[in-house]
C-alpha cells in the first residue's frame, strides 16, 4: 500500500474509532508539557511575566535612592498584553441558564424503529454512533450562584450529526411558564432579582415573581412543576429532560407528524429535600457540577433512554387541548412515549471556557426529516436563541470549535468579528460562474420545509383551546403521592412567605383555588392568605402516569454513584470497614472516610499492621447533606470518642432527618440510635 493511501487508512481509522467531535476538538487543544517555555500571544517569549518594565534609581545616584521605583513605562508590551487579555476575559453572560455545567458524550438510537415517522438517519440508523455535547443549567441565577437552588434545569443537548448539528434546547420540565414568545421578556423580567435592589439571587421567591404568575394564569401548570421535588434534583444525572416544544418529524413516505423529545434517566429521577437543598446552597454551591464529574472521572457514566411522543397531523384537533400549547403535556394515556436510543455522557470537558461557557444551542439547529410546527414559543425562539448567539459570541459563533458541525461546512457568509475560517476562492456570492456554493436538491440531503397548506386572518390572538390553563395543573397534582403533595405546599408556602406585597400572596390564593381547594386551604393558612370556603372549580381526579417520580424508579435497584460516608475514630474496627468498603465500591458507590481530623486515623489494637488508613475529610468539613448514606462500623474506643462529638451526633440526626439510609455494626448501633 502506497504511503498516502496508508496515511488515509490511518485516518478513516482514527475518525471511526473515536468519538468524531472529541477527534474534531483536538485541532484546537493544546497540552502544555513540563517546562513548557512562556510566550506572548503573538510568539514571543517572555522573560520576566512577575515585573512590570519600569524606571528603577541607578547605581550611580545615592544609596538611599538606589532601589527607589520609578514610573511603569507604557512601552512595556508585554505587561500591557497581559492585563489587556485579562481586562477582556469575560463575555456578556446568558441572560437566563447563565449557570451551567457540560459534558460530552454520544448517542445512538436501537433500531430504525422510528422510520415510520422519520427520514432523519440520527434518528434512524442504528449503525450510527453520534457526538453530542450536553449542558445542564439553572434558569434564574447568575453564574456565580448556586447549583441546588429551587428553579428550572436547562437540558440541551448538541447533536454533532452527519448532516449537521441538531439542538434540543429543552429543561428538566417538560412545559413552561407562557405560551407565546413575545411574553418571553415580561417572564424573565419578573423572575429574576427585583430591579431596583438586585434582590433575589438564584430564587423565584420574592414579589415580582409571584405578581406575574399570579395574573398569568397560563403559567399555573409550570408553577406546580416547579414548586414540586422536580425544582431541586438530587443530581443532573437523575431528572428527565423534555424538549418542551412541539417539534415535527416528516417520514420518507412524506408523512408529518408532530413529536415531543423525552430524555429518561438510568439511575431513576430523584430531589433532594428542601432542608438539604437549602444547606448544600452555602456548604458546597458547586454540589451538582461536582457530582457530574465525579461520576463520568469514576467511570458511572449518565445514561437516558431516548422516548418520543407523536401525532400525525390529521390528529392534531383530536384532543381537548392544543397540542401546540406549552403550557400543556400530552398524557402518556392518550399519547404513549416510545423508547428509540440512548444518550450517555462519557467525557468531561478538557477546559470550562472555550467548550461550556462557549456552546451555544438554537431551536432553529434541525436537519432533514425534523421541523418544526406553528407552537407560538417555538417560533419565538428560533428567532431568539440564534440572536442572543450573535449578541454574546459574535456573527461567527458557529466557528468556535465547541459549535462547530463535523459534517463539511461552506456557504457565501464572510467576514464579521473573529471570522476563523479562510476561504480561498475568487467569488463569495450565488450564482456565480465557477458553480460554487451551488444549493443542494432535496433527493442528495438539501433541507426543504413541508409543504404546509396555511390559510386564515393575520391577527393577534391565540387558538381557543389556548384559553384553559387550569385542567393540567391539577392533572400533575392529582398524580403526585402524599409526600410529594405535601412538599409541593411546603414550597409554595414558602415562596410567598418571602413576598412582602400582601396583594401578590393573597391573590396567588385564587390560583391554586382553581387548582384544587384543599391545596389553596392549606397554602393560605400557610402565608395568611384569605382562606377560600369553596373551591374555584371542580377537581375531577383525573390523573396521569409520568408525572410523579415514583413513576421512575430504577428499573432495577442500584447505589451506582451513590456517595457514602463512612464515619470513623481512633479504635475503629478496619478489618471490617475494609470489607463493607469494598462491597460496596464493587457495586459502584463513592465511599469516603470522615474521621476527626484529614490525617491517619489509628485503627483499634491488632489492626494496625496494614497500609495507614487516611481521612478524605474531617467531621467540620464535611456535612451529611452532602452523601446518599452513612456507615458507621464496630470498635469500641471509637464509638466512644464519636457519641461525644457533637458533630458527629449532628451528622447522625441530620442525615436521619433527611432519611437517609444509616448503617452501622457492633458497638456502632448505639450512634445510630
Amino acid at each position: 500500500m502506497s504511503s498516502i493511501g496508508q496515511s488515509v487508512e490511518k485516518a478513516f481509522t482514527t475518525m471511526t474509532s473515536k468519538n468524531s467531535k472529541v477527534v474534531d476538538l483536538q485541532r484546537d487543544i493544546l497540552e502544555p508539557r513540563t517546562s513548557q517555555p512562556l510566550t506572548t500571544d503573538h510568539g514571543v517569549k517572555v522573560a520576566d511575566t512577575d515585573n512590570w518594565l519600569k524606571i528603577i534609581g541607578s547605581d550611580s545616584e545615592s544609596k538611599s535612592e538606589s532601589k527607589k521605583n520609578g514610573p511603569s513605562l507604557l512601552e512595556d508590551q508585554i505587561g500591557r498584553e497581559k492585563i489587556h487579555r485579562f481586562d477582556h476575559e469575560r463575555i456578556p453572560e446568558r441572560v437566563v441558564h447563565a449557570r451551567g455545567t457540560g459534558a460530552h458524550g454520544h448517542f445512538k438510537v436501537f433500531d430504525d424503529r422510528a422510520s415510520k415517522y422519520t427520514f432523519a438517519p440520527v434518528l434512524t440508523d442504528s449503525s450510527r454512533t453520534t457526538p453530542v455535547f450536553v449542558r445542564f443549567s439553572t434558569v434564574q441565577g447568575s453564574r456565580g450562584s448556586a447549583d441546588t437552588v429551587r428553579d428550572v434545569r436547562g437540558f440541551a443537548v448538541k447533536f454533532y450529526t452527519e448532516e449537521g448539528n441538531w439542538d434540543i434546547v429543552g429543561n428538566d420540565i417538560p412545559v413552561f411558564f407562557i405560551q407565546d414568545a413575545i411574553k418571553f421578556p415580561d417572564f424573565v423580567h419578573a423572575v429574576k432579582p427585583e430591579p431596583h435592589n438586585e434582590v433575589p439571587q438564584g430564587q423565584s421567591a420574592h414579589n415580582n415573581f409571584w405578581d406575574f404568575v399570579g395574573l398569568q394564569p397560563e403559567s399555573a401548570h409550570m408553577v406546580m412543576w416547579v414548586m414540586s421535588d422536580r425544582g431541586i434534583p438530587r443530581s443532573f444525572r437523575m431528572m428527565q429532560g423534555f424538549g418542551v416544544n412541539t417539534f415535527t418529524l416528516v417520514s420518507a413516505k412524506g408523512d408529518r407528524y408532530f413529536v415531543k423529545f423525552h430524555f429518561i434517566p438510568e439511575l431513576g429521577v430523584h430531589s433532594l429535600l428542601w432542608d438539604e437543598a437549602l444547606k448544600i446552597n452555602g456548604q458546597d454551591p458547586d454540589f451538582h457540577r461536582k457530582d457530574l464529574s465525579e461520576a463520568i472521572e469514576s467511570g458511572a457514566y449518565p445514561k437516558w433512554k431516548f422516548a418520543i411522543q407523536t401525532i400525525l397531523e390529521g390528529d392534531q384537533h383530536e384532543f381537548d387541548f392544543d397540542i401546540l400549547d406549552a403550557t400543556k403535556i400530552w398524557p402518556q394515556e392518550l399519547v404513549p412515549l416510545e423508547e428509540i436510543g440512548e444518550l450517555v455522557l462519557d467525557r468531561v470537558v478538557d477546559e470550562f471556557f472555550p467548550e461550556t461557557e462557549q456552546v451555544a444551542f438554537c431551536t432553529s439547529h434541525v436537519v432533514p426529516g425534523i421541523g418544526f410546527s406553528d407552537d407560538p414559543l417555538l417560533q419565538g425562539r428560533n428567532f431568539s436563541y440564534f440572536d442572543t448567539q450573535i449578541s454574546r459570541l459574535g456573527a461567527n459563533w458557529e466557528e468556535l470549535p465547541i459549535n462547530r458541525p463535523v459534517c463539511p461546512v461552506f456557504n457565501h457568509n464572510r467576514d464579521g468579528k473573529s471570522r476563523h475560517r479562510i476561504v480561498k476562492s475568487e467569488v463569495n456570492y450565488w450564482p456565480n460562474r465557477k458553480e460554487i456554493g451551488r444549493p443542494v436538491p432535496e433527493e442528495k440531503g438539501g433541507y426543504v420545509e413541508y409543504a404546509e397548506r396555511l390559510e386564515g386572518i393575520k391577527q393577534r390572538a391565540r387558538g381557543p383551546k389556548f384559553q384553559e390553563h387550569f385542567n393540567h395543573a391539577q392533572l400533575f397534582y392529582n398524580s403526585l403521592a402524599p409526600h410529594e403533595k405535601a412538599h409541593l405546599v411546603s414550597a409554595i408556602g414558602f415562596e410567598l412567605s418571602h413576598c412582602e406585597d400582601p396583594d401578590v400572596y393573597r391573590s396567588y390564593i385564587n390560583v391554586l383555588n382553581n387548582i384544587d381547594f384543599d391545596l389553596a386551604k392549606a397554602v393560605a393558612v400557610q402565608v395568611n392568605g384569605d382562606v377560600p370556603n369553596k373551591p374555584g372549580r371542580d377537581n375531577y381526579g383525573n390523573k396521569s402516569k409520568g408525572l410523579s417520580q415514583l413513576d421512575f424508579l430504577p428499573k432495577e435497584p442500584t447505589i451506582v454513584s451513590r456517595r457514602i460516608a463512612i464515619l470513623i475514630s481512633d479504635g475503629f474496627n478496619a478489618v471490617e470497614m475494609q470489607a463493607v468498603r469494598a462491597a460496596l465500591t464493587s457495586a459502584k458507590a463513592f465511599c469516603y472516610l470522615i474521621g476527626p481530623r484529614r490525617n491517619h486515623i489509628r485503627p483499634m489494637a491488632g489492626q494496625d499492621l496494614g497500609p495507614e488508613v487516611v481521612a478524605d475529610h474531617h467531621f467540620d468539613s464535611q456535612r451529611s447533606t452532602l452523601f446518599d448514606a452513612i456507615y458507621i462500623p464496630s470498635g469500641e474506643e471509637h464509638v466512644k470518642s464519636l457519641a461525644k462529638n457533637g458533630r458527629v451526633v449532628h451528622w447522625v440526626r441530620e442525615a436521619f432527618g433527611h432519611c437517609k439510609a444509616i448503617a452501622a455494626v457492633g458497638e456502632g448501633v448505639s450512634i445510630r440510635s
